[in-house]
């Protein structure tokens, strides 16, 4: 489901030439998406009285940055409102009858003495320009008229404003800064110059900074500004805080912007989804309820809830919910979504068999859902249902052609099948098309055994070391340990069955580098390692053989022979050899 805010209402302007910008709009040519944000915001300007004369307003774009919480970031900037010469000087005299905060620019330009004149007629004719010059795109030719206007009255908030803007067009963000930080200094009772500072930084990438300006930007809005400005503002705040991440405080800033939109059910689901992020999933509980009493199809709410159920060691009840959100569920998609949580959850409590039956439902809901036929794949491999695994491996594959990590899983079940030419193709493909790390790791695993097991030794020890190289296993080192020794690289096929045995201990990969060992010349360190072997389970006919093997090459006759004689007896026909002749074949 997709939680996308609406677009913010454009407020009617005043100002002819912006209603003659407007009527001209769709006949202009857009070159690129901050040109087309740019001029849109034009017409998105708001009504400037005498007693907002100094308020510029800013639209935000809606960029979604977080699937589950979805935040909303700043997008490019507004063109400002042109002030009246009598609005200007309005709030010039009302700048000049407040006292000023002592660190503040209008501080120092007070005990300066620098001048605070109302714009001439001239002065917003050329302002009018400007602006149309930024409404055009045509940025350079914008800062050069704004640069002007700023030269004949430094003062004006409106100049640095439209400057920024243009720097901000024309990607000069340090230049922009420096603008809106003017800004914020010659109106620091605005939230504009601290949140298009916000604005700034988060271009930037500076996170930290952004969060700061934005988080002044909102205290000096609120009261101020109308519902759906102080929206966009505190979005900005939330992406910030998202992306910290803070999410103790990001509850705080969601809770703020549902006491007033409280019908917003995409608001309240970003609110619960927050919480649980905090560490507070109980309490996103009745928020979630109120949400799905409201909307049942809300499918998102319905997966959230059985979520912070599951965390609670609640599975059960969390299977529940999954299964009452299903029917209402609005779509094959948002079905699919449940069914194949449901069928995590099964899995997870060892109900292998209703697992695979949900994942099935899953497939059947959304039949173009590559995950869910992954998912099923993996499943029934669970079960040693290879033949259905590699089924709906195959049908992931063909939904993502392109997705390694499937190629490679199907190739493992290839590999398990004994399809080896197969697998060692899916895998070699897997291995070009991957930038995961992975599904690399897998698939030059299989590249390696298929490899092996067709007697390319050396190719199956290449796949096989660069898969141990990026992610280190006892599998991995056990099949380099074995093409190590076929090509007869004891020493290294030694120190890849030490790896093995170190990391996943069986008496198989014992029992191959005793072996490994003696082929190595390291007859002691062999009958250490094959010692135990016997003891742990006196029928292991091939350890006995391997004993007698270490124990005649130190030269003790007697006790090889006894070694050999037990392995004979439990079947073991190179130990009765052996005994014939004397010598270990």
């Amino acid at each position: 489901m997709s939680h996308k805010l609406p677009k913010m209402n454009a407020p009617v302007t005043t100002f002819p030439a912006l209603n003659a910008l407007a009527a001209k709009l769709p006949a202009v040519r857009l070159r690129s998406r901050v040109c087309r944000v740019l001029l849109h915001s034009a017409l998105a300007l708001a009504a400037v009285s005498a007693a907002q004369a100094q308020t510029l307003v800013e639209q935000v774009g809606v960029t979604q940055i977080s699937g589950t919480l979805n935040q909303i970031g700043p997008s490019t900037l507004k063109i400002p409102a042109i002030q009246t010469p009598a609005a200007q000087t309005a709030a010039a005299q009302t700048a000049a009858a407040q006292p000023p905060a002592p660190t503040d620019a209008a501080s120092i330009a007070s005990l300066l003495n620098l001048p605070v004149s109302a714009p001439t007629p001239a002065y917003v004719a050329a302002l009018g320009t400007a602006q149309q010059s930024l409404g055009a795109g045509s940025y350079r030719q914008a800062q050069t008229q704004y640069e002007a206007l700023i030269s004949q009255d430094y003062q004006n908030p409106q100049a640095h404003f439209g400057l920024g803007l243009s720097l901000f067009a024309l990607a000069d963000l340090q230049g922009a800064r420096f603008e809106f930080a003017q800004l914020a200094a010659l109106n620091p009772a605005a939230f504009e110059g601290p949140y298009n500072l916000g604005v700034v930084a988060n271009r930037l990438g500076q996170s930290a900074e952004a969060l700061t300006q934005f988080g002044k930007a909102a205290e000096l809005a609120r009261g101020k500004v109308s519902p759906a400005v102080l929206r966009q503002v505190l979005e900005a705040l939330a992406a910030e805080q998202a992306r910290k991440p803070d999410y103790p405080a990001l509850v705080v800033t969601l809770s703020e912007m549902v006491r007033n939109q409280p019908n917003d059910l995409d608001l309240k689901y970003r609110q619960a989804r927050a919480l649980v992020l905090a560490g507070q999933g109980t309490l996103a509980l009745p928020v979630l309820y109120a949400v799905r009493q409201k909307q049942a199809s809300y499918s998102d709410a319905a997966l959230l809830t059985a979520d912070i159920y599951a965390s609670q060691k609640l599975t059960e009840r969390a299977i529940r919910e999954l299964d009452s959100a299903v029917k209402p569920a609005p779509d094959g998609p948002a079905r699919a979504r449940l069914l194949l949580r449901k069928a995590e959850l099964l899995a997870a409590v060892g109900r292998g068999r209703d697992a695979v039956f949900a994942a099935q439902d899953a497939v059947s809901a959304d039949n173009q859902n590559a995950a869910a036929q992954a998912r099923l794949g993996e499943l029934r491999y669970a079960r040693s249902d290879r033949p259905g695994a590699l089924s709906a491996w195959k049908a992931a594959v063909r939904l993502e052609p392109k997705n390694a990590l499937y190629l490679a899983n199907q190739a493992v079940v290839e590999l398990a099948l004994g399809q080896n030419a197969q697998a060692a193709r899916d895998a070699q493909q897997a291995s070009i098309l991957s930038a995961d790390t992975a599904a690399t790791v897998r698939a030059q695993f299989v590249l390696g055994v298929a490899s092996y097991k067709s007697g390319n030794y050396a190719a199956a020890r290449s796949a096989l070391a660069s898969s141990a190289l990026k992610a280190p296993s006892g599998e991995t080192s056990l099949w380099l340990g074995l093409a190590s020794y076929a090509l007869k690289d004891y020493g290294g096929a030694v120190t890849a069955l030490q790896d093995s045995l170190k990391s996943q201990p069986s008496a198989t990969t014992q029992l191959s580098l005793g072996s490994a060992l003696i082929s190595a010349g390291r007859y002691g360190d062999a009958e250490g390692t094959l010692r135990p072997l016997v003891v742990a389970d006196a029928r292991n006919s091939e350890a006995w053989y391997q004993l007698g093997l270490a124990r005649r090459a130190q030269g003790r006759e007697t006790e090889a022979s006894a070694s050999f004689r037990t392995a004979a007896s439990l079947g073991n026909p190179r130990a009765r050899s052996s005994l014939n002749q004397g010598a270990p074949k």
